[in-house]
């Protein structure tokens, strides 16, 4: 027997666009099996295909970057429109040193509290900063041991962070996702481990170097070698 896919529930207010594109489900969406992918018009200039078909696939790349701006126009105009104060972890003032050991590792950055927060707030300003949010969910989620637990946590970060109807959904390729969609069948605390480890890693390569280089850390690098000065 075929396995099951999760698929969550639909926002109501994408339900009637579901509706008008021919009754497909979010199933389909996430196991790339829709039946958008083949529709095309004469004229227009790109194939409508990859507006709707949803798919997972690393090979849609006009639909990935499309994805990508849509998600950033979201960002940019709710923090345009109310920029939030971060919820930070709690933690103690970092000294200068520690500082300094977060340009030596990612590891090292992302084992601090303190790093964290501030890497976190410059993720924010790149409106990449649901890449942090969900690591910090899935750690939280492998703390976790009571099962009811366990599945509502795993349950709320597929909606926020996997779904690709959510304007959080963070990037993973169509391996990771088939993974997820099968382990949600039955919700562990590992349940999002593989899709944690490919976003630790884009982290690792894609935004901390430009983190070390940014105005955010070079900042705290000044202001913590003054403060050391003057004590």
């Amino acid at each position: 027997m075929a396995d099951v896919l999760y698929t969550g529930p639909i926002p109501a207010e994408r339900g009637g666009e579901l509706a008008m594109g021919g009754g497909r489900s979010e199933t389909s969406a996430l196991s790339g099996t829709g039946g958008g992918r083949g529709m095309t018009t004469q004229n227009s200039q790109r194939p409508n295909a990859c507006c709707f078909c949803w798919c997972c696939c690393c090979s849609c790349s006009w639909n990935e970057e499309e994805r990508r701006k849509r998600r950033r126009r979201w960002k940019k105009i709710s923090q345009d429109n109310k920029m939030e104060p971060i919820n930070c972890e709690a933690c103690t003032r970092p000294s200068v040193e520690e500082i300094r050991l977060w340009s030596q590792s990612f590891d090292k950055l992302m084992k601090n509290p303190a790093g964290r927060n501030v890497f976190r707030e410059f993720l924010r300003t790149e409106y990449s900063e649901e890449n942090m949010l969900f690591w910090l969910a899935c750690e939280d989620l492998k703390q976790e041991a009571n099962r009811n637990a366990v599945e509502e946590k795993a349950r709320s970060i597929y909606e926020d962070y996997i779904s690709i109807l959510s304007p959080k959904e963070v990037s993973l390729d169509a391996r990771v996702r088939e993974v997820i969609n099968r382990k949600m069948q039955e919700p562990t605390p590992h349940t999002f481990e593989d899709a944690q480890l490919q976003i630790y890693t884009l982290m690792h390569r894609d935004s901390y170097p430009r983190f070390l280089s940014s105005n955010i850390y070079k900042s705290l690098i000044h202001g913590g070698s003054r403060t050391s000065s003057e004590s």
